[in-house]
């Protein structure tokens, strides 16, 4: 486990890439609609989150210089905890948002996971040519900071 971290209860767990201007931007758009609460968020690091990646079978190595998706954990630290990655992952958050958003991720589960997850990995792919690289992860504000682990 995560030294000082915070339980997040039944909140989904969003591990997401700090240096990365798309996930800090898509970070900040989810932060403004989860007004349930139903989301903490931290930037990923392989010498915190290694441990929970390596128990689901996720190649720390392969991620460590920066993951190429956002990981999900449902049921954090429980008999039930899981990992989810790509499209699947993105979907999750959504289905935890006020309406019409758990309407737009029924709607896209409809298309086919490799079809969706392909456009995932493109995404990822170019995210940093196109919107850029963060030398450092920013400072969530003081409002912020608690939904954040």
């Amino acid at each position: 486990m995560v030294s000082g971290l915070t339980e997040p209860g039944d909140r989904l767990v969003v591990l997401f890439d700090g240096h990365c201007v798309l996930c800090n931007g898509t970070v900040r758009w989810f932060l403004r609609r989860d007004r349930r609460d139903r989301l903490r968020f931290a930037a990923f690091d392989a010498a915190d989150w290694g441990d929970l990646l390596a128990r689901h079978g996720i190649c720390v190595a392969n991620v460590a210089a920066g993951p190429s998706t956002v990981f999900v954990v449902r049921g954090f630290g429980g008999e039930r905890e899981e990992v989810l990655v790509r499209s699947d992952a993105a979907l999750a958050m959504l289905r935890e948002l006020p309406q019409p958003w758990p309407a737009v991720a029924a709607l896209l589960w409809i298309i086919p996971r490799p079809v969706r997850d392909l456009g995932y990995w493109l995404i990822a792919h170019w995210r940093y040519r196109i919107w850029g690289r963060l030398e450092s992860c920013p400072i969530p504000t003081a409002e912020e900071r608690e939904r954040f682990l």
